[in-house]
């Protein structure tokens, strides 16, 4: 029988505990995500103040994936890595923003521990000056082996035997922190008047169809024909499926996502060849495919790289990047099948 919380005013803190103790947990578990928690209330601090704290721009290096480093994506690492790394209950944290994992000191006991974080610090940092949503993707992994300290091979087994919970953070208007442990999406937004994250949004389920569709369609020229007809696909009218589906893009994966996970829609980033490079899309696994594909799935939804369900997928590298199409169930069926060129009711010229 699921947890369920009709008092008003629960917040985050009681509401996992009581999933775990429902579940039979030891509370490290709980103590991590309580940990990225309070990270994540100092990157909200942060990000409100950017400006007034003249804490835009850039920093003078690139990050692993060969991007400019916002001076808010190191506050947010560090945030993050400060308070993981010596939590005690955290072994290992893979972040967007560093080439190497990230491990606790020698002989702290947080090597010891069974639970591995990948997190995205602050996605969509390039909007905070022009104050568009940007926010924190996270998935929390467990190794099987304890033995010793965590390595890389205990994240590269498949998806569905390590992520055991995944959440975000959303900075916006207000700020919301979304999650799953498999059973169910719950949100939960900050009253900023006692500091912390009251239930809103129990038992999130995405509707059956959407509203509307979120790509990069300057990438265009770049994606094959099956994408392109998908796009198109989206765009013509037809009442028995809810089309046309409105266009929807704001350039932060997390605020894209949290938008169609409410009202219904599918976020959209191929592959393509545009960089050489990046012949599978700029997205990565661990931090921003998986956990939001993990929380679509809670909600009735799915995600997929075209080919495959991402929660089916075993990875080959902890940086690694796979296209991503991710919403309803109904929609993302639809791109898997102009993808794979198994439709093709729409003609060369309709594109």
């Amino acid at each position: 029988m699921p947890v369920t919380h009709d008092e008003v005013g629960v917040t985050v803190v009681r509401h996992i505990q009581d999933q775990a103790r429902q579940s039979g947990g030891t509370g490290e578990l709980t103590n991590l995500v309580m940990e990225i928690i309070v990270s994540c209330k100092l990157i909200a601090s942060k990000v409100a103040l950017a400006g007034i704290a003249e804490v835009l721009g850039h920093v003078d290096h690139q990050n692993v994936q060969g991007e400019t480093v916002a001076i808010l994506d190191e506050i947010s690492n560090n945030a993050v890595l400060g308070r993981l790394l010596t939590s005690g209950v955290c072994s290992m944290v893979v972040s967007e923003e560093n080439e190497e994992p990230q491990f606790p000191p020698p002989g702290h006991p947080g090597n010891k521990s069974k639970y591995i974080v990948a997190i995205d610090p602050l996605d969509g940092s390039s909007n905070v000056a022009c104050d568009v949503p940007v926010g924190t993707i996270f998935g929390i992994y467990r190794r099987s082996n304890t033995d010793g300290p965590a390595t890389e091979a205990d994240l590269l087994k498949p998806l569905r035997s390590t992520l055991v919970f995944a959440g975000y953070v959303l900075y916006g208007p207000c700020t919301m922190f979304v999650y799953t442990s498999g059973q169910g999406v719950h949100g939960f937004t900050l009253d900023p008047s006692i500091g912390e994250f009251v239930l809103t949004h129990q038992d999130i389920v995405a509707p059956k169809f959407g509203k509307c569709y979120s790509a990069n369609e300057s990438n265009q020229s770049w994606w094959t024909e099956g994408v392109r007809r998908a796009i198109q696909y989206y765009k013509q009218s037809d009442k028995a499926t809810c089309r046309p589906y409105w266009t929807r893009y704001v350039g932060s994966l997390v605020s894209d996502f949290h938008r169609n996970l409410l009202y219904g829609g599918i976020y959209m980033y191929p592959a393509d060849t545009k960089d050489p490079s990046k012949p599978f899309g700029k997205l990565r696994l661990f931090y921003e495919c998986a956990p939001l594909s993990f929380i679509a799935e809670a909600a009735g939804g799915r995600g997929s790289t075209g080919f495959a369900n991402v929660m089916d997928l075993e990875p080959t590298s902890i940086h690694q990047r796979v296209p991503l199409y991710i919403g309803n169930a109904q929609d993302v069926t639809v791109c898997e099948e102009f993808v794979q060129g198994k439709r093709t009711d729409l003609t060369v010229e309709d594109l």
